[in-house]
């Protein structure tokens, strides 16, 4: 019997090669600071670029892992995963997964609405230009522009919709299960017994999706410099002040102005000292959806000591049922 040799060619196997080595791509959208849109079909390694985040973020955005809600605050970007709501948050855009996805489409567009507005604070050059951008963050800081930072609208719409979406199923389930429950307490049968049963199963598993959201919202009010890792444009303003790391002016010495212009530049250094430990916009803004979320959960709550009530109830019935029978073959 003679054995046959085939011989694959080099071309082949270098494509073969190259096709193990290509990445999955995925859609993301993003939205920039003027509401712009586009959409991005690309692997990981190009999001990691894009943003400089690290492999182990981005995991926690995989919907096949099955990680919890989370909101992680990084140097330059936050990272959401709220449900549906997987998106990365920079200073300057917000990437969203799946764009294509029928309960991620509305949060695209909310975006779009909500992000732009007419100042936009970036970081600017040394040299005539310092005086123009430490007069921005004068305005900033004496209260002159009251929006919301870039990265604060783009959550705010996330925790917006994530919020709005568990509350619209608690009250599906609300209203599916209640006119449920009343008709098992009239007319006890196997088969109100099973669409009880099917809703309680269903009320469980909505309980543990809001008690999650909750919980992330909870501990990130409970920790202070959570709240402050959020707040990437202040760490960009930082980043961008005329003053270098070891807090010496970077002008230099023969500048005409350097007295006045190191005296601004030290109340500018104090009043960033300050920000840094003020998270009282956030804190407001994560109080007001983690009390919508606690309502939601209290809605969830209160459903089921209804379903609980009614068990009680229908347990009793069942053992007065059960004695009459006894007492009547005896």
């Amino acid at each position: 019997m003679t054995r046959q040799v085939y011989f694959v060619p080099a071309a082949e196997t270098q494509v073969a090669s190259v096709k193990k080595k290509t990445a999955v791509t995925t859609s993301w959208v993003s939205v920039d600071a003027k509401g712009q849109g586009t959409v991005l079909d690309v692997d990981k390694y190009a999001i990691m670029r894009r943003v400089q985040i690290h492999a182990r973020d981005l995991r926690v955005l995989d919907p096949m892992l099955s990680y919890p809600s989370t909101v992680l605050g990084r140097e330059k970007v936050i990272v959401l995963n709220l449900e549906h709501i997987k998106a990365i948050i920079t200073a300057e855009e917000v990437l969203l997964r799946d764009p294509f996805d029928d309960n991620v489409i509305p949060i695209v567009a909310e975006l779009k609405r909500r992000l732009p507005q007419e100042k936009n604070l970036t970081c600017q050059g040394l040299g005539e230009e310092e005086e123009e951008h430490i007069g921005l963050r004068n305005d900033v800081n004496t209260g002159e522009e009251n929006e919301f930072p870039f990265e604060f609208r783009a959550l705010e719409v996330a925790l917006e919709a994530i919020c709005s979406f568990l509350d619209a199923r608690t009250r599906e389930l609300e209203t599916d299960t209640y006119p449920a429950l009343d008709e098992l307490t009239s007319k006890i049968s196997s088969r109100n017994l099973d669409h009880v049963r099917k809703l309680k199963s269903a009320m469980t598993r909505l309980t543990n999706r809001v008690q999650k959201v909750r919980d992330e919202l909870e501990q990130l009010l409970d920790d202070d410099d959570d709240m402050a890792d959020l707040y990437l444009s202040r760490k960009l303003a930082g980043a961008c002040s005329p003053v270098s790391v070891s807090g010496a002016p970077n002008w230099y010495p023969s500048s005409p102005t350097i007295g006045s212009k190191i005296s601004r530049t030290s109340r500018a250094s104090a009043l960033t000292a300050e920000e840094d430990n003020d998270v009282e916009e956030l804190e407001m803004l994560l109080e007001a959806y983690f009390m919508q979320i606690d309502n939601t959960l209290n809605k969830l709550t209160t459903l089921r000591e209804y379903i609980d009530d009614t068990e009680d109830y229908i347990n009793i019935q069942l053992d007065n049922h059960r004695n009459q029978l006894i007492q009547s073959s005896s």
